[in-house]
């Protein structure tokens, strides 16, 4: 009965929503520019000495620059199924590349953030990939944004470029294809492009555009390749022992992932190729990027909009002998996340830790329009009046129930499933190469971040599939098939 009457009470609020009058003249713009997979190597974030990212170092030299954002999950759609509906993946319980949001009882009448905007009479347009590719039925799509364009569809070789471990067509990397035309991320541009050059009128737009790259697979032409020349190339650090502190069941968050370990890297010789190849993909996409800034600028409009620019989660490459996501460190939770434009702060940098999930309550404020009591992210309003605005809560990212990390401004804790725990003081080992968990001098530090550990531990919604892990009377599962330690990829 108390799911029947949530329902109701939801559709309820969900028509009176849709009765609000149109937006009051003087609202800003959106433009809400998605990144797949890039982390923190971006050349004001200074994650790489080498990358070469010019358009997204101009957006934050334009405004705020959040300089210690995080996920809420390291994972394509719980993340963007958390950023868009304003929840916690503990809280919905959508962990793994499957359900959408849609398919979720509890969500069918909530409100995303595009239909916020909707409703509330802005004109709603997307590209690409802003909700998980496939997330959101076909005959649904309305429902969720009044316009979809092109939804850049990524071009393969005939043949696999790299013969990796997993023969999986999206797991390569390489010079690939010879005109940048051909792109996904420069058909996603030029959609979003044409939707701002058809703006007219008083009524302002929420336009969103979700480019690739630097997601698998890697393929960008000659051009940028040559921004990294091979025999200059920096590698990411890493440490030979860098699991030895860490507990064991750290490895079941990327059971049998078809990325390619570290080791295997090695011994194909594709850790120099795989690096390069995602730097190559960087400096495309921020190439798309500049075209969308540029047509901005070239409508008129640029100071009437608020342009926020965030990426779903991070990417190893090799750290922790990893490549990929799917994990609780740094490498894969930190974020580039930039507010630039009508109202925000040019030039600044927040270093206070941050979350994709309030990117929700921050736009709707940002943009004058209702509270909407159902979030559980915070405004970052403050921040974007003045960079050094205190924020009292951390940053957390889940993946699959159960697992936790939180990031505070100095320090990472995680806890696992089965109650082993890391952390890592980030002022003196940015690489998170030492785990003081089990030092009894961090006590205290243990058990303030602990409590922020998210209240809600939903189990995973009816329809859960793919890069999930599980647990049946004390046995581990992953993606269904029982756990077995002694197999473990190393």
């Amino acid at each position: 009965m108390k799911r029947v009457a949530h329902l109701v009470l939801a559709v309820f609020i969900s028509a009176c929503i849709r009765a609000l009058p149109a937006a009051e003249p003087g609202r800003p713009n959106v433009l809400f520019i998605a990144v797949d997979d890039l982390n923190d190597w971006v050349g004001c974030l200074e994650g790489h000495p080498q990358v070469k990212t010019p358009n997204i170092d101009r957006l934050a030299r334009r405004g705020t620059l959040f300089t210690n954002a995080h996920c809420q999950a390291p994972l394509c759609n719980p993340s963007r199924a958390s950023l868009l509906t304003g929840l916690r993946p503990s809280t919905t319980g959508i962990y793994g590349l499957q359900p959408g949001i849609r398919a979720v009882a509890s969500l069918q009448a909530h409100i995303t953030l595009p239909q916020y905007f909707a409703r509330h009479g802005y004109r709603t347009f997307t590209a690409g990939k802003v909700f998980h590719d496939g997330s959101i039925a076909r005959e649904r799509r309305g429902e969720e944004f009044d316009v979809w364009g092109d939804s850049g569809a990524v071009v393969f070789p005939p043949k696999k470029l790299v013969a990796t471990p997993a023969e999986i067509r999206a797991m390569d990397w390489g010079v690939f294809p010879s005109r940048d035309e051909e792109q996904a991320d420069w058909k996603i541009a030029d959609s979003a492009i044409a939707q701002l050059r058809a703006q007219t009128g008083a009524k302002p737009f929420f336009i969103a555009a979700g480019f690739r790259l630097p997601h698998v697979p890697c393929f960008a032409s000659q051009t940028w390749f040559d921004l990294y020349p091979d025999n200059s190339l920096v590698m990411p650090p890493v440490k030979a022992d860098d699991r030895g502190d860490v507990p064991p069941f750290a490895w079941y968050l990327h059971w049998k992932l078809p990325e390619p370990r570290l080791s295997w890297l090695r011994q194909a010789g594709q850790w120099r190729p795989l690096v390069r190849a995602y730097l190559a993909s960087i400096s495309f996409v921020d190439s798309q990027i500049g075209r969308l800034l540029d047509a901005l600028d070239a409508s008129g409009r640029a100071d009437e909009t608020l342009v926020v620019l965030w990426s779903d989660h991070g990417w190893h490459l090799g750290e922790k002998g990893i490549t990929g996501k799917n994990s609780l460190w740094e490498r894969s939770t930190h974020v580039p996340l930039i507010v630039a434009g009508a109202g925000v702060a040019a030039g600044a940098r927040c270093a206070q830790p941050v979350e994709l999930l309030d990117l929700y309550p921050t736009l709707i404020e940002c943009c004058g329009l209702p509270a909407n009591e159902r979030l559980e992210g915070h405004s970052l309003s403050p921040q974007l009046r003045d960079a050094g605005a205190i924020r009292r809560w951390p940053a957390l990212t889940t993946h699959n129930q159960g697992n936790h990390a939180v990031r505070s401004e100095h320090w990472r804790y995680i806890r696992y499933a089965d109650g082993s725990e890391e952390l890592y003081d980030h002022g003196a080992d940015p690489h998170e190469w030492n785990n003081l968990a089990d030092d009894p001098r961090y006590a205290d530090v243990l058990g303030e971040h602990a409590r922020w550990l998210p209240a809600s531990d939903a189990p995973p919604v009816p329809g859960s599939a793919m890069r999930l892990l599980t647990r049946e009377n004390g046995v581990w599962f992953w993606e269904g098939k029982p756990i077995n330690p002694a197999e473990a990829e190393r």
